[in-house]
């Protein structure tokens, strides 16, 4: 049993010794082994021209990775937290994700990193920004909630030709544990998490233990799908879990407004209209900034007693 971030670390570790074209790149990732330790002990495996410390440069560094990726190589570009994305914005939107469309030729890179609330890190270092992504052509956008996920589909991240958002909630790094196994996880694969005929909760991320600790108060009536991968979404998985349960609670940490649950939601409405026995629900965060006060932190989190709720009030709908 390993933690998430080990796993993290492993599938990296196991990608550099089987690929001489994968390389790592971030601020303090080598001898120091990045803000979370993520990266530790590899520039001593690996070498400084594989495992590369880089300046404060988020555009700098994505940037570096785009041209690296041109020439052959499979970067992976750690960010110290994935709220600075926003500074590497216009090089992974519209240099990285439209190479493919402009001219023929992906860009075999990974962009990862730590995010989400619940350690108090307040509005810059807390966000989880996948909508910000979901909506760029070109790139994929990867959310694991386990160990053995975040090692699966890590691998098959940096094994990808084109772009990919690889997103790790920091609460879960060394909270959870789980087996690994040796191979890489396809991308695009939904995971039922939990079995029930009631209703479906639609979730990924630390939001799934949420939603599985819920699940445990309705017996077998809550079942929990874990999207895994946002982009390319599992919709076929999706539709078939609410065609079964007839009613679905999105579910997930994220702000509400333009959130994953509003693709979702949009997406189950148009399709499965006539399947539904109740109204398509959304949980999620309020559209404001994180607050770094624990407890004002634990009030801004969707947790366990909002889910609670919407599902007792679906259920009973």
């Amino acid at each position: 049993m390993i933690t998430m971030l080990e796993a993290i670390r492993q599938a990296m570790r196991d990608e550099l010794a089987a690929d001489d074209k994968v390389v790592l790149i971030g601020q303090d990732i080598a001898e120091f082994g990045g803000a979370f330790k993520v990266t530790q002990g590899l520039v001593d495996e690996f070498g400084s021209e594989r495992v590369v410390d880089t300046p404060i440069s988020e555009s700098a560094m994505i940037g570096a990775a785009i041209g690296a990726a041109m020439v052959g190589l499979k970067p992976v570009v750690e960010m110290q937290f994935i709220d600075f994305l926003a500074c590497g914005y216009n090089q992974l939107v519209n240099f990285a994700g439209k190479m493919r469309y402009r001219w023929g030729q992906g860009a075999s890179l990974v962009v990862r990193g730590p995010c989400g609330a619940g350690v108090s890190g307040s509005a810059f270092h807390s966000q989880s920004p996948e909508s910000s992504y979901l909506c760029v052509p070109g790139i994929k956008v990867i959310y694991p909630s386990t160990a053995e996920d975040a090692y699966g589909l890590l691998r098959s991240a940096i094994q990808d030709p084109d772009p990919v958002l690889f997103l790790e909630h920091k609460f879960l790094y060394r909270r959870i544990k789980g087996e690994i196994g040796s191979k890489p996880i396809p991308l695009g694969q939904a995971a039922t998490r939990r079995r029930g005929h009631g209703l479906t909760v639609v979730t990924y991320g630390a939001a799934v233990h949420t939603a599985l600790e819920v699940a445990e108060q309705f017996g077998d009536q809550v079942e929990v799908l874990d999207l895994r991968c946002l982009l390319p979404l599992d919709e076929a998985a999706v539709f078939e879990s609410v065609r079964r349960t007839n009613k679905v609670v999105l579910y997930h940490e994220a702000q509400k407004t333009l959130g994953m649950g509003a693709e979702l939601s949009a997406r189950i409405s148009e399709s499965l209209f006539e399947y539904l026995d109740g109204p398509v629900t959304r949980v999620a965060a309020p559209d404001s900034p994180i607050p770094f006060s624990p407890n004002l932190e634990k009030a801004w989190l969707p947790g366990s007693e909002q889910l609670a709720q919407a599902c007792r009030q679906l259920l009973n709908y």
